[in-house]
């Protein structure tokens, strides 16, 4: 009687736990109900209903995480190397970190966003920014593989992208930083109307992706921050956030917020490109990399390019048009319809929301306010849609659910708050851990939200985690939003700083992720597509050697003949097609990573042995019972040796031709 009086107990005692975790209103507040956890959970064998790309900031990566479940999936290599998948470090990959200032090994990556087709993401390909040294990439959805990356000339800090228009016609690359055009010595205090900003956009062909600069267009030089598309009626338009239009040149958190209000640009992009494809613009000289991975040779080519269409808007009337927004505007961003532009003014005690049919109407009426630099100013309550009153402190960016609601983060007063379009009324209100920066909806910046979770990612964690040291991990938070009230259900830590995110089911790219790389479409040049082709060739000082895997052995597997001094390149080539069953090589003394070699493919390092002796090789991706037999060895003679070139296949010695 009394363990059953115990057990009651102990239920009870449960029960009340578990009810105040999910009571807003007790000392639990930091606690989640259990209705919360069971909302993420994804059973073993299960799938994530969302796949969710996060910018990883600082690392210069792109980082792919499950919802509801938080899980880390991968991080795809992009501006950065990456020891795990030898990216910028094989001789395959190292061409896509070419820039006009050499080989670049790391950025700043911000903004991704996702293909779309008619308003809505299709899951081809993500798209994203390299913040410091201007560059837009492009990852392949079918291998989650960086296939592309445009260096952007002319232009400085690209924050205001890489967003794409609904047919993905173009991707924008808008500069942060205004610069001298063309770039030359000059004092830093002239920067009042000699610098310029250059808003590029890159057109990427509907068969391959193939990305290409159209056109720049030379604004003045005031700082460009975020960017949208217009949709709906208002395709065809781009919407650029600006501050600093002061254009003052230091101690910018003063001198740059001046004005009572900035601008939101607004780009009618039809009309350039009307005037580009009808000759239109000048051709200028410009230096800048283009690289692109070859899926079937797997390898990259970096090739310079010089020259640039540069677009003035002086030359196309009617096409640039500047709304007054408070104050030093940071997000930028389209309802679903394409009718609202939100500005979210840093300084503002207001969200500013303008109307593009409004917008339309004063230009038709031509209800200015001056021009800066030739660019009309429109009307403040000409297009004026409407205010949020009281919104939070330090507004920053917004996104839509589809169902009428925008939800806007709030810098200063940590929080997310939910309102409505239309009456711009404020609905709900939930706190984040801590200063929030950008906010997700799977599909938010498209015509077709998928309105059932909203993403934070905050810049500040404090005591969310567990301590690490002064570099705290940066902290993602999902919310429920299928309700008139937003219900807090995880805490997840992310890589690098996250900027944005783009959301997507994972049922539009589950289904294309390719499954099998057939060994007879690998058109490297260096390719061994059987054991028995595997060889050992000395060309001078150059010894290249072409080499196989498959679980659990190399071919060849032991080398000798190598001298100190030689340029040894390990040529290898993965024989299995399957596409889970990669193979890795590392060597001993090389100053690389290893291989991570996909299947089906071939890659190449370098090795250049510095001392005598035998030096072994091995298999670093775990991928058999006898992952740990998978070895060789290279014997290392002294240089001028008369030790011939001889290796091992099916433990039989071989000489080299």
């Amino acid at each position: 009687m009394k363990t059953i009086f115990k057990s009651l107990l102990a239920i009870t005692v449960v029960s009340l736990v578990l009810s105040s975790c999910g009571n807003e209103g007790s000392s639990k507040k930091g606690a989640l109900s259990s209705s919360a956890a069971e909302k993420v959970y994804v059973a073993p064998g299960e799938h994530d209903e969302f796949y969710a790309f996060v910018s990883g900031g600082f690392s210069g990566q792109l980082a792919v995480y499950g919802l509801p479940s938080g899980r880390l999936f991968k991080v795809i290599p992009v501006f950065s190397v990456d020891a795990e998948k030898a990216y910028g470090f094989n001789e395959e990959t190292k061409p896509m970190l070419n820039t006009s200032h050499g080989f670049i090994p790391w950025d700043d990556s911000h903004h991704p966003d996702i293909s779309q087709t008619n308003g809505e993401l299709d899951g081809r390909y993500v798209f994203i920014n390299g913040n410091n040294t201007p560059r837009i990439a492009k990852i392949d959805l079918t291998t989650f593989e960086t296939t592309e990356i445009i260096e952007v000339p002319n232009s400085a800090g690209n924050h205001s992208s890489s967003f794409v228009t609904e047919n993905t016609e173009y991707v924008v690359a808008g500069t942060r930083f205004s610069i001298p055009y063309p770039q030359k010595d000059m004092p830093i205090n002239e920067y009042k109307g000699n610098f310029k900003g250059a808003l590029t956009f890159i057109s990427v062909n509907p068969e391959d992706g193939r990305m290409d600069i159209k056109f720049q267009l030379m604004m003045p030089g005031f700082n460009y921050d975020l960017s949208h598309p217009g949709r709906g009626d208002s395709h065809g338009w781009f919407f650029f956030s600006t501050y600093n239009t002061e254009e003052a040149n230091s101690l910018l958190e003063v001198n740059a917020s001046q004005n009572d209000k900035d601008f939101i640009a607004a780009i009618n992009w039809k009309k350039i490109e009307e005037y580009v494809n009808n000759g239109g613009g000048t051709k200028a000289p410009a230096n800048y990399a283009h690289n692109v991975y070859d899926e079937h040779t797997h390898t990259a080519t970096s090739t310079m390019k010089k020259e640039v269409l540069i677009v003035n808007p002086s030359e196309v009337p009617g096409a640039i048009y500047f709304m007054p927004t408070p104050k030093s505007p940071h997000g930028c961003d389209v309802d679903p319809s394409g009718e609202y532009i939100v500005g979210s003014g840093k300084l503002a005690a207001e969200l500013t929301i303008h109307s593009f049919s409004k917008m339309i109407k004063a230009i038709e009426e031509e209800k200015f306010d001056g021009e800066a630099y030739g660019i009309p100013i429109l009307q403040y309550e000409a297009t004026l849609a409407g205010a949020v009153k009281q919104p939070g402190l330090g507004p920053l960016h917004t996104e839509f659910d589809g169902q009428g609601n925008a939800y806007t983060t709030f810098f200063i007063s940590s929080e997310v708050v939910k309102w409505k379009l239309g009456t711009w009324e404020v609905i709900d209100r939930k706190p984040t851990y801590y200063s929030v920066g950008h906010l997700m909806i799977p599909g938010g910046n498209s015509r077709k939200p998928f309105g059932k979770y909203v993403l934070a990612m905050n810049k500040i964690t404090k005591d969310r985690y567990l301590p690490t040291g002064p570099e705290v991990t940066q902290s993602a938070q999902l919310y429920d939003i299928t309700g008139e009230k937003m219900e807090l259900l995880l805490d997840f830590p992310v890589i690098g700083e996250p900027h944005y995110a783009a959301g997507i089911p994972a049922d539009l790219i589950k289904v294309n992720s390719k499954k099998i790389f057939r060994l007879e479409e690998n058109k490297h040049e260096y390719v061994t597509k059987t054991e028995a082709e595997a060889k050992v060739v000395r060309n001078g000082n150059q010894v290249h050697i072409y080499m196989t895997m498959i679980r659990s052995h190399f071919a060849p597997d032991n080398i000798e003949g190598i001298q100190v001094g030689d340029e040894v390149f390990f040529h290898v080539t993965n024989l299995e097609q399957d596409y889970d069953v990669p193979h890795g090589i590392a060597m001993i003394g090389a100053q690389t990573s290893e291989l991570l070699i996909m299947p089906g493919q071939t890659e190449t390092f370098k090795w250049f042995p510095k001392q005598v002796g035998v030096w072994p090789f091995y298999c670093t991706d775990f991928c058999s019972a006898l992952h740990q037999e998978m070895q060789g060895y290279v014997r290392v003679s002294p240089k001028g040796s008369n030790v011939p070139i001889t290796f091992t296949l099916d433990g039989d010695a071989v000489d080299a031709e």
